[in-house]
């Protein structure tokens, strides 16, 4: 089995990422993070990634990826993928799936706030990742989980993202 998370640096694709590591580390299963990189500085502003006034560097920003999924999970996979274009929550959704799906996940651990709402937004890439019926999904909608507690090597974590 493995598990895969999609990874922009959110608060909750970072807490998604924890969250599958304490699940892998309890099942002896590993973690693979992907991450598609839009090559459009609009997309880099919109992620949080840039500044407004900031130049894009792509490689700049797959390596800040990579540091902090290298930081919360020094024993997951970074793999992403650049892309050229700005393209729609839909194709970046299907960019998202295939990345995952080249590792057969059992899982796909997401973070977001709105997959599963009564009313999915149109533009949600989470959602359509979700849809895939040939793994399991878990939705991750809070930074530090409100009925669990944490595993001890993971405390540090919750304990800054509150």
């Amino acid at each position: 089995m493995t598990f895969v998370v999609p990874f922009d640096g959110s608060a909750l694709a970072e807490a998604a990422l924890v969250r599958a590591l304490e699940y892998a580390d309890a099942l002896g299963e590993d973690v693979v993070t992907v991450a598609v990189i839009p090559e459009r500085t609009r997309y880099a502003r919109e992620k949080g990634w840039i500044d407004e006034d900031e130049p894009y560097d792509v490689d700049t920003v797959v390596e800040a990826l990579e540091r902090r999924v290298e930081e919360l999970a020094p024993e997951a996979d970074f793999e992403y993928e650049r892309i050229r274009e700005y393209p729609p929550a839909e194709e970046l959704a299907e960019r998202v799936e295939r990345l995952a799906a080249e590792h057969d996940p059992s899982v796909v651990f997401l973070g977001s706030e709105n997959v599963g709402s009564v009313v999915t937004p149109v533009a949600s890439v989470a959602a359509r990742v979700a849809e895939e019926e040939s793994y399991d999904v878990y939705i991750v909608r809070h930074a530090v989980p409100s009925k669990i507690e944490s595993l001890e090597a993971h405390e540090t974590f919750y304990d800054d993202a509150t």
